[in-house]
């Protein structure tokens, strides 16, 4: 498993992507995500973060649909939370929150954007 300092160095190299990745669920998503999804062995992340994307709280909010912030917050105990934010999460409540029982992410915490259906790392926006 790679540490969490070796995965940040890693992340630090993803300023952009040329090409995107179709995910099974429809969500495409970008060469930083894919390099986090191989190098932090958490392709379950994208699997969750695509699964809610045909569900009925972003179908029917319109905000949701062109932009997204997930944050993924690991603690101690190995157990997670990931949770869908409209903007911010310093302005805004979550709109959806899902309990990870146990994870081995090497990260203490992660954020990923969806924009207009593309998964990808902050420093690629």
């Amino acid at each position: 498993m790679i540490t969490a300092s070796d995965l940040k160095q890693e992340l630090a190299h993803c300023k952009g992507s040329e090409s995107h990745y179709q995910h099974c669920l429809g969500i495409r998503y970008t060469e930083g995500v894919k390099t986090l999804a191989e190098k932090g062995k958490c392709f379950w992340l994208l699997d969750a973060v695509a699964s809610y994307q045909s569900g009925k709280l972003i179908k029917t909010n319109p905000n949701l649909q062109e932009f997204q912030v997930w944050m993924l917050t690991v603690n101690e105990d190995h157990t997670a939370v990931l949770a869908c934010y409209e903007d911010s999460p310093s302005v805004c409540d979550p709109v959806i929150t899902q309990a990870i029982p146990l994870t081995d992410f090497p990260l203490p915490e992660i954020k990923l954007y969806v924009e207009y259906g593309v998964l990808l790392l902050p420093s690629e926006h």
